[in-house]
């Protein structure tokens, strides 16, 4: 199935399931489906998705993998720390015939080459996650030739120097509204929503030697 049309990708992505149980300090805030299907047709259209291998760092219960096979990936490849997420990833996709592995696994210990890596990396907000973010673009850097990451906008200009200490490109941006919906006893509103903002970074070479395995 290939789908070629990004509003028919956002209904399909609309049936991808939330976390069962979220875990308050991995920031499991799943990407809305009209956002993550704006991000995959983006990507497509750079090139980075049809025929190529696809990493979905933090991939959760697996949207952004989803979206990449839909829209024609070659391989793709899910990682995320937290095991019920992954087992709710693989349940999705075997139900609807997709063939996408996905690996319970710290980001921080994969040893993986790919064409292209695509996430949504905790935002901070929680004290023993400061720095998640920083650890997912580095990564991200590490193992692929093209990383698209969704950031706070407040934290960009951060972001940029440390692209930029680590030799990356960044091509393109875009800003979004990401809506938080009320998940845990410690929120305030039914809905938050905050700036943040898509960057398409290019790497020079990506530093891991191993090739489409972990």
């Amino acid at each position: 199935m290939m789908v070629m049309k990004k509003k028919e990708l956002e209904i399909l992505l609309q049936k991808v399931p939330s976390p069962d149980s979220p875990v308050p300090h991995l920031e499991q805030y799943m990407t809305p489906a009209d956002i993550a299907a704006d991000i995959i047709f983006t990507a497509h259209q750079f090139g980075d998705i049809q025929n190529k291998t696809v990493v979905d760092l933090g991939c959760g219960t697996g949207i952004f993998s989803i979206g990449a096979k839909l829209t024609g990936a070659k391989k793709v490849i899910g990682i995320d720390i937290d095991k019920n997420s992954i087992k709710t990833a693989r349940e999705f996709a075997e139900k609807n015939s997709l063939d996408i592995e996905f690996i319970t696994q710290d980001i921080k210990n994969i040893m993986i080459r790919c064409d292209t890596a695509i996430m949504n990396p905790p935002f901070g907000a929680q004290k023993s996650n400061r720095k998640a973010d920083s650890t997912f673009i580095e990564k991200g850097l590490e193992i692929a030739h093209v990383v698209y990451s969704l950031h706070l906008k407040k934290t960009i200009s951060f972001i940029k120097k440390l692209v930029s200490s680590m030799e990356g490109d960044i091509t393109y941006y875009k800003d979004y509204k990401f809506p938080i919906r009320w998940m845990f006893d410690f929120h305030r509103k039914k809905i938050a929503k905050y700036e943040v903002q898509l960057l398409r970074i290019k790497t020079k070479n990506p530093k891991i030697n191993i090739i489409e395995g972990l």
